[in-house]
C-alpha cells in the first residue's frame, strides 16, 4: 500500500505548534524550590549513580540524561520537550524553510523511496531526476528497511558534497547510478494556482517564508486574473501543522484592515500579549474562503480563528486540530533547546481553542480513500495523552479526519469552495458579514 506521507527534503515537518523564538526564558521568575524538592533531586541522583554502576551493561550516560529530562517535560503535555544539538539544528532548519539537499519530494512505496516530483531548477532536477523514479540505493545503502524519514535524513547534508543514487525507472533495463551535488535548497511555504476566475492559495506551512511567499502569491494571481474577473480567493490551511506564531500573525494580518488577531496568555494573569493588524488589505477585500480539516493545526488555527471572528471570512472543511497552546524555544548550552509550553492563545472573541479546533461556518466532509476506510483516522489534540484540558473541550475532542486531500477534481472541499464563490451554491453563511462578527456582539 503507498504510505500517503511526502516530504520535501527538510526531513519530517515540524509537529503541530505555534512556536516563539527567545534568547532567555519568559515569563516571570518562579519560587525558590522546597526542601522536599531537593530531596527528590537528590534521590535521581542516586538511581542515575546505581543504573551507571550497577546496569547490566554499562549504559550510555548521555543519553540516560536525556531520555530523563524529555520524561520530566512529557509528563507535561505532548508539545513540550527537549532537543539535544542534532534535534534543535533540524528544528532550525525547518523553520528556516531552506536546507542542504537535492530538490525532490518524495514518498515511500513498496519499501522504495518514491520520487514524486523533482523541484524546478535543483540538483536532482538538473541531474535528470524524474517524476516516478524510485530510489533503491543512497550512496550504495540498500533502501529497503528505512524508514522515510531515515531515507530523507541521508539525502540531506553539506552544501557542495556528492551523494549517490541508484534509481530504478520504468522502461529502464538496468538500474541507473546518479552522483548529484548537494546545494541549498529553498522550501515554498506557499503554493498557488489560478483557478479561473478565483485564486487559490494552499499554505503548506510557517517557516520564516510564509508571509514572503504568500504575498508574492497574491501578486502573482493578480496578474493572471484581471480584477474585474476575479471573485476572490480561497485559502487552503488543510493538513497545515503549524509553525511560527509570528508568520501566523503576518498571514492574519494580510486579509485584515483592522483588529486584533490572537492573543497570547501565560501563567501569570498579567502575562497577556495582543497583536494587532494594521491598515491594508492586500487583496482589496475580495472575497476569501478558508479550508481547514483536522490536519490544521495551531498557527493556521491561529488564521482561521481571525478571519473567522473578524467575519472576514467562511470557513469550510471539517473541524480544525485543536491544538491552542505555544511553545517557546529556549537555546540551552551545547547548542541543545527547549521547547516549553509557556501560554495559550486565543481568537479575538476571546475564545481558546485549545482540545476543541475550529468549527467551520460551511462543514463539508471529504470521503476517506479506499485504503482508509474502517481505520481510526479522527485523532486531534484532545486523544493526546497528557494534552492541556481547553476550557470549551468536549469529551468527543475535535475528531476530524486529517488525510492527504485528493487530485483537484475529486477533492470535494476545495470544489465546494469554488461553487460557493462562483454563485452556483449559496449558503446563509457566505459571504460573510463583518456587521455581524463576534466581536462586535459583545
Amino acid at each position: 500500500m503507498v504510505r500517503k506521507l511526502s516530504l520535501l527534503l527538510a526531513g519530517a515537518l515540524m509537529g503541530a505548534s505555534a512556536m516563539t523564538l527567545v534568547y532567555g526564558v519568559p515569563g516571570s521568575t518562579a519560587n525558590a524550590a522546597s526542601s522536599e524538592t531537593y530531596r527528590q533531586l537528590a534521590i535521581f541522583g542516586d538511581i542515575f549513580e546505581r543504573v551507571r554502576a550497577q546496569y547490566v551493561t554499562p549504559p550510555d550516560e548521555k543519553a540516560l540524561v536525556e531520555s530523563a529530562i524529555n520524561g520530566m517535560l512529557t509528563s507535561l503535555d505532548p508539545h513540550s520537550s527537549y532537543m539535544n544539538a542534532e534535534a534543535a539544528k533540524d528544528m532550525r532548519v525547518q523553520t528556516k524553510g531552506e536546507f542542504g539537499g537535492l530538490g525532490i519530494e518524495v514518498t515511500m512505496e513498496n519499501d522504495l523511496v518514491k520520487v514524486i516530483t523533482p523541484i524546478d531548477d535543483t540538483p536532482a532536477a538538473k541531474a535528470g531526476v524524474l517524476a516516478g523514479d524510485y530510489i533503491s540505493k543512497i550512496d550504495g545503502e540498500e533502501v529497503r528497511g528505512m524508514t522515510l524519514n531515515d531515507a530523507v535524513d541521508k539525502m540531506r547534508g553539506l552544501v557542495n558534497t556528492p551523494i549517490k543514487l541508484t534509481i530504478l525507472r520504468q522502461g529502464a533495463d538496468k538500474p541507473i547510478e546518479l552522483t548529484i551535488m548537494r546545494d541549498v535548497i529553498k522550501v515554498k511555504a506557499v503554493k498557488f494556482r489560478a483557478e479561473t476566475d478565483v485564486g487559490y492559495i494552499k499554505i503548506t506551512s510557517f517557516t520564516e517564508k510564509t508571509f514572503d511567499d504568500l504575498q508574492n502569491a497574491i501578486e502573482q494571481i493578480k496578474k493572471q486574473i484581471p480584477d474585474d474577473k476575479l471573485k476572490g480567493f480561497i485559502l487552503d490551511l488543510r493538513l497545515n501543522p503549524g509553525g511560527l506564531l509570528d508568520q501566523a500573525v503576518s498571514v492574519s494580518d494580510t486579509f485584515l484592515d483592522k483588529g486584533e488577531i490572537v492573543s497570547t496568555r501565560g501563567r501569570d494573569p498579567k502575562d497577556v500579549t495582543r497583536f494587532d493588524a494594521r491598515p491594508g488589505d492586500m487583496t482589496g477585500g475580495k472575497p476569501l474562503i478558508v479550508l481547514i480539516n483536522g490536519g490544521s493545526a495551531s498557527a493556521s488555527e491561529i488564521v482561521a480563528g481571525a478571519l473567522q471572528d473578524h467575519r472576514r471570512a467562511t470557513v469550510v472543511g471539517t473541524q480544525s486540530f485543536g491544538k491552542g497552546s505555544v511553545q517557546t524555544i529556549i537555546p540551552l548550552a551545547e547548542n541543545g533547546a527547549l521547547r516549553l509550553t509557556t501560554a495559550l492563545y486565543y481568537t479575538p472573541s476571546g475564545k481558546s481553542i485549545q482540545g476543541k479546533g475550529i468549527t467551520p461556518d460551511i462543514k463539508v466532509d471529504q470521503p476517506l480513500p479506499d485504503e482508509l476506510k474502517g481505520r481510526d483516522v479522527t485523532r486531534g489534540e484532545s486523544d493526546l495523552k497528557g494534552h492541556i484540558k481547553g476550557v470549551d473541550e468536549s469529551d468527543k475532542g475535535s475528531g476530524s479526519s486529517a488525510y492527504v486531500p485528493p487530485e483537484a477534481k475529486d477533492d470535494i472541499q476545495l470544489n465546494y469552495a469554488l461553487d460557493l464563490m462562483r454563485g452556483v451554491k449559496t449558503d446563509p453563511s457566505y459571504p460573510p458579514n463583518p456587521e455581524k462578527a463576534v466581536l462586535n456582539q459583545q
